[in-house]
């Protein structure tokens, strides 16, 4: 990306009104800046300057605060000057113009969405795992959201990317020197352990993706579908668990037409809690007094169910405890996609005689419960933080972004490879030296330091102007 020295300007704090604003302006000599907005004014750099803000006839725009940044040691890395003013958009916006007015000859302008922090990785001052840190820390919506970005922003998640490619450059050297001087007749792979530095290697970055996977759980949350046979309890579920009635209820079969989405939080991990239509099929039996037949809105209804348990990350599979499995429970079950955790919710056993219980079967783990008496949801809430991974949260989680899944399992993949190339022992040499680069390079990417200037734009352009 190329590096655009032009001095920068914006508004740094959330639009609104507040007692507090800040206007931001970079640029690698503000010198002139300074001086058509302030005359003679010497600021001593990281000390607060209380004095009035001015338009260029001398009338008052606002009394604040101006602290002085000497590049390299602000934020961009460039010089820094942040005035501190009162938090009405008026005033921000009438301080902004007058910034911009005083920088004309400068070549002043404003500030794209996420330029500043752009600048801080353009300059080294973060890197760029660092740089969507800040992005994530200001958008956490749960504690445990900010301290795993927080983690991020301090360096903690790039460093274990750092520890794992040097771990791949050490081997990858070791295979290029091999390659280099095959007369030496070295036992490459048996005198430099190079099975066992490949399989550390590959012990490591599973741990980091595991954590990695889990953080990023904690930026979008997980998908929880409920899906089932009308009339089992879904919407009556959603409910308790949002604590609200979200969800209509009635016992008129097809009542959800659509699906209904409630976010909540258990424990600092977000849920997206999604209740669907009822699944079911013209030719499946039904209650008395009940019709069978499925109109043109249902059926789309149905159509999205499937949409949505396709996409899930966990199946809540609602059954009626009161009248046992069905063959039609059992054709739901035959289409929900391989790999997603299942739970099997034996719903209505204040009519059914069951205890509250947990059951972990071999098909899936099944819990007894009443959505209706609230009677427990507790059970169904400890089984949705146990998926979630909420017992490793005592760990170092980092706020990951599905590109740095992306990357791991790329670079996870790259190392499956030069395992079986290792295998085949000197052999194929230059192709297990092939994957360790291309694992390298996968890795590189997270941290920036091995990324296309068209991603770099789609990550900073999602930032907020004046950061």
């Amino acid at each position: 990306m190329i590096y655009d020295p032009i001095p920068i300007a914006a508004i740094a704090t959330a639009p609104g009104r507040g007692g507090i604003g800040v206007v931001r302006i970079s640029g690698k000599n503000l010198a002139p800046i300074i001086s058509s907005l302030f005359g003679d004014i010497q600021f001593k750099p990281r000390h607060a300057s209380y004095l009035p803000f001015t338009q260029a006839d001398g009338t008052v725009i606002d009394q604040g605060i101006a602290i002085y940044f000497k590049g390299p040691h602000s934020y961009t890395g460039e010089d820094v000057l942040e005035l501190q003013g009162h938090g009405g958009p008026v005033v921000m916006q009438m301080l902004l113009s007058r910034c911009l007015e005083a920088g004309k000859d400068a070549g002043l302008r404003l500030a794209e969405p996420g330029e500043f922090t752009q600048r801080a990785f353009l300059n080294d001052k973060l890197d760029l795992a660092q740089a969507e840190a800040v992005s994530d820390l200001i958008e956490a919506s749960t504690e445990a959201a900010a301290k795993s970005a927080s983690q991020s922003l301090s360096g903690a998640f790039s460093k274990v990317i750092h520890a794992l490619v040097e771990k791949v450059v050490h081997l990858r050297m070791l295979v290029e020197a091999t390659l280099d001087f095959p007369e030496e007749e070295i036992d490459f792979l048996e005198k430099s352990n190079a099975r066992g530095q490949l399989q550390a290697i590959q012990t490591a970055l599973q741990k980091v993706f595991e954590q990695a996977a889990q953080g990023a759980l904690l930026r979008a949350g997980l998908n929880v579908v409920l899906a089932g046979q009308p009339n089992v309890g879904k919407s009556s579920l959603l409910n308790v668990l949002a604590g609200d009635d979200v969800a209509i209820v009635t016992p008129i079969a097809g009542t959800t037409r659509d699906k209904v989405t409630e976010t909540i939080h258990i424990e600092g991990i977000p849920l997206n809690i999604i209740d669907t239509a009822g699944i079911r099929h013209e030719h499946d039996e039904v209650e008395d007094g009940q019709s069978n037949t499925i109109d043109t809105v249902e059926r789309i209804g149905i159509e999205r169910t499937w949409a949505e348990v396709d996409k899930a990350d966990v199946i809540l599979h609602l059954l009626d405890a009161s009248r046992g499995p069905t063959r039609a429970d059992e054709a739901i079950v035959a289409r929900f996609p391989e790999g997603v955790p299942v739970i099997r919710i034996w719903n209505k056993i204040d009519l059914s005689g069951h205890h509250a219980s947990v059951d972990e079967m071999s098909d899936a783990t099944h819990i007894y419960l009443s959505a209706h008496e609230h009677i427990g949801i507790d059970l169904l809430r400890k089984e949705l933080l146990r998926i979630a991974g909420w017992e490793q949260t005592g760990e170092s989680l980092y706020l990951a972004r599905e590109r740095h899944l992306i990357a791991l399992k790329h670079a996870h993949e790259h190392l499956q490879n030069a395992a079986e190339y290792a295998a085949q022992n000197d052999q194929s040499l230059d192709l297990f030296a092939e994957e360790l680069r291309l694992t390298q390079d996968r890795l590189n990417s997270i941290t920036g330091e091995f990324t296309s200037d068209d991603l770099l734009g789609v990550i900073f352009s999602r930032f907020c102007i004046g950061k």
